[in-house]
């Protein structure tokens, strides 16, 4: 057998093995496709601007604008995204969840999730902000991701680049499985 042919083999062989999944990682169940509750973003403001009447428009679209770009970035991965419309009463009755102990979950599984994102922008002042966001399991509740990304600038574009930054090294790296990372 020719070196070209033995590398040809086992480079067949590799590609045969990771087709049926065997290697670490690879298998169906970490490409298979969860069924994921992502909720709105949620914005704590502890700056000297804080308003009781809420967020400002502005921050109410970049909350949206993170929202929708984290549920795209997830459905482009392959994961299957739940109608949270169902349980839209519930949502906003427990809202905010970061006061809710968690109850959150309990909408979750509800809409027949296996996990959930819940995410966080605090508000320092107009420059500093934290994005943060947590991905759980939701019959265990147990946490499978989390991360947070300070940002500089209240803008549209300092708030995507954050939250890109949180999928691509924090979410998706390596891809979600639906278990805790060893």
């Amino acid at each position: 057998m020719t070196i070209r042919a033995a590398i040809a083999s086992v480079l067949l062989a590799i590609t045969a093995v990771m087709a049926m999944g065997v290697l670490p990682g690879l298998g169906t169940e970490a490409r298979a496709a969860k069924k994921v509750a992502v909720f709105d973003f949620e914005l704590l403001d502890t700056s000297s601007e804080f308003d009781l009447r809420g967020p400002k428009p502005d921050e109410v679209r970049r909350l949206n604008l993170i929202t929708d770009e984290m549920r795209k970035r997830l459905k482009d991965a392959g994961y299957e995204l739940v109608d949270l419309a169902p349980q839209a009463a519930q949502i906003e009755e427990a809202a905010p969840f970061r006061n809710c102990n968690s109850c959150e979950l309990r909408i979750a599984r509800a809409l027949g999730a296996e996990i959930e994102v819940i995410g966080l922008v605090q508000k320092v002042s107009n420059l500093i902000l934290n994005i943060n966001f947590q991905v759980r399991d939701v019959a265990t509740g147990q946490v499978l991701r989390a991360g947070s990304a300070d940002i500089r600038n209240n803008t549209d574009e300092s708030w995507l680049r954050g939250v890109s930054y949180l999928i691509r090294n924090r979410l998706l790296d390596p891809p979600l499985t639906g278990k805790a990372a060893p």
